[in-house]
């Protein structure tokens, strides 16, 4: 006899790398930009809304996440119906393959990009087709176009791209989904999308509510603040939301994540000025970072990125050697949060000390 056995493919499944957290150093206030967090407290009222609804922990969530529902179909001016909530975009990522795809379906999307892409693509038993981005770190969208076949279901659109950072254009999004034929499944991904700031941007509702075959995701854990919490969410059309969320894990979301998130969204003042001042922390590391010779891609998100190549390892010891944590992706390049004054000034200082080859 032999022992139970998993299908195959579960073999092959690419494991999901966190970002490291920061070893305390005596005398150095040590820092984590590894994990795109946002770095602020958190906004107005969330942490009491937490408080009141872990006092209920005894009772199972709503299922049917009422009040977030409601929260966001008001603040999108879009239908319920068109919404679906996942523990994460991470989660929605998942869901949308394994409801759209059969064993063997292809999945296009630029590389490289979010590394829970081919852990969901491959845990579908579907195929990952991998379209490499232009030199500056930009989505090719004319090559995934071409790379689309019969055996296409999704095509993933990461904008801003983690980890390179530049967003797509509007236009470009346009023209693209011109190209894809109906039956296929346009994810636009949007969990930086609060960080954008650009001409053309994407506006991504406008975009789903003129096609049938776009889904948005996004997420809380950025912009809002709450990663640790695992709340995201997906707007689309109808069937397509209906799907993701037929797929969805039972009471997915906690009683206390869905008060958070709700809180959050009521606090869209501070959560606007927060914003912008990362922003502007992003803006002044990248000059920073230019003004000592490296050309790092244009960034959109809450992070930058070096191309550090073969010399990566040794570009997370500088930064480590600095107190402050980057997330190294070996033989490509680091991707580096925007995180407090300080652990920016160290990155400054960080590819000053460690200069382009």
């Amino acid at each position: 006899m032999t022992s139970p056995q998993p299908r195959p493919n579960i073999a092959d499944i690419p494991a999901y790398v966190a970002g490291k957290p920061p070893v305390p150093r005596e005398g150095l206030t040590t820092y984590k930009l590894s994990s795109n967090e946002n770095p602020c407290p958190p906004l107005p009222g969330v942490l009491q809304a937490a408080t009141e609804a872990a006092g209920r922990m005894n009772r199972y969530p709503d299922m049917g996440n009422t009040q977030l529902y409601s929260a966001l179909s008001a603040r999108l001016h879009v239908p319920s119906e068109h919404l679906a909530l996942a523990t994460g975009s991470v989660a929605l990522i998942y869901q949308l393959v394994q409801a759209f795809c059969d064993p063997g379906d292809e999945v296009v999307y630029a590389w490289r990009s979010f590394e829970a892409y081919p852990i969901g693509v491959t845990a579908a038993a579907a195929t990952s087709i991998k379209v490499p981005v232009l030199p500056d770190g930009r989505h090719d969208l004319d090559a995934m176009a071409d790379a689309i076949t019969d055996r296409t279901k999704v095509v993933l659109v990461c904008t801003p791209n983690n980890p390179t950072g530049p967003a797509v254009t509007q236009t470009a999004l346009d023209a693209f989904l011109a190209k894809v034929p109906g039956h296929v499944l346009v994810v636009v991904d949007e969990a930086y999308l609060e960080f954008v700031r650009m001409d053309d941007a994407v506006d991504g509702i406008a975009t789903y509510a003129a096609h049938d075959n776009v889904l948005l995701t996004r997420t809380f854990s950025k912009a809002y603040g709450l990663a640790g919490f695992r709340v995201g969410y997906a707007v689309g059309p109808e069937p397509i939301a209906a799907a993701l969320r037929a797929v969805s894990l039972p009471f997915g979301i906690s009683s206390v994540a869905q008060a958070a998130a709700v809180a959050s969204l009521e606090a869209e003042d501070a959560l606007l000025e927060r914003v912008d001042a990362l922003v502007a922390e992003r803006v002044r590391v990248v000059e920073g970072v230019r003004a000592t010779g490296w050309d790092i891609p244009e960034a959109q998100g809450n992070f930058v990125w070096f191309e550090t190549g073969d010399r990566t390892a040794d570009f997370a010891a500088a930064a480590d050697d600095l107190g402050i944590v980057v997330r190294p992706f070996a033989g490509e390049g680091a991707r580096v949060s925007i995180g407090e004054t300080e652990a920016n000034d160290r990155v400054i200082q960080l590819a000053k000390d460690f200069p382009p080859a």
